[in-house]
């Protein structure tokens, strides 16, 4: 069980598209996370979405030419993501025990993208082998790009991963830190309760 379903039950994928629409209808951007990967890789890229949930960043991402693949635990999440993209590829998985072979995907991906606090969420203990698993579902010298909370203002759960932690399972799968930003608008990283890394394999 990952934190994720025992903060919500497994149940949240209408509630969480819904406040994503909210925000969205009240003229609030959001596709940053989007954005954001647009500029470190052209359209055609291939893109995995990590914790995809409910497929706001993935659809964007795709509306913009990227060749995406969406990967989550959670079924209410991937159940709206279905019904909003069916055209998409989306599987259920969870990320510690990702193999993008074994579902007929290939392992090449230019990008893997890790938002909306997956790293934070997921089950105590994986964090070193989701990293390990999406490391490998990369091509060299692609990037992988995360965004999490790291104190109780930036999570809905108590935080149990560190940055130097994060850094430290990531240097251990091979990944090199390129960049650090505070925001998914690229502004710098100050050392407040949220970052979003960018490593390179």
């Amino acid at each position: 069980m990952s934190r994720w379903n025992d903060l919500t039950g497994g149940r949240s994928g209408e509630d969480y598209a819904a406040r994503f629409a909210a925000l969205a209808r009240s003229g609030k951007d959001v596709h940053g996370e989007a954005r954001f990967c647009a500029a470190l890789v052209p359209p055609g890229a291939r893109v995995l979405d990590a914790g995809c949930g409910t497929g706001r960043v993935m659809i964007r991402l795709a509306e913009l030419g990227y060749d995406c693949v969406g990967v989550d635990l959670d079924a209410s999440m991937l159940a709206v993501a279905r019904r909003e993209a069916p055209e998409l590829p989306w599987y259920q998985a969870d990320l510690a025990e990702f193999d993008p072979r074994a579902l007929g995907v290939a392992a090449d991906f230019d990008l893997v993208v890790v938002a909306g606090n997956v790293f934070q969420l997921v089950a105590e203990g994986t964090v070193a082998a989701a990293l390990e698993r999406l490391t490998a579902a990369l091509r060299p010298g692609g990037l992988l790009v995360s965004g999490f909370g790291l104190d109780a203002d930036h999570l809905p759960v108590p935080p149990s991963l560190t940055l130097r932690q994060y850094d430290d399972h990531c240097g251990a799968a091979g990944l090199t830190l390129v960049d650090r930003f505070g925001t998914w608008d690229a502004d710098p990283y100050d050392g407040g309760g949220y970052v979003v890394s960018v490593h390179h394999r």
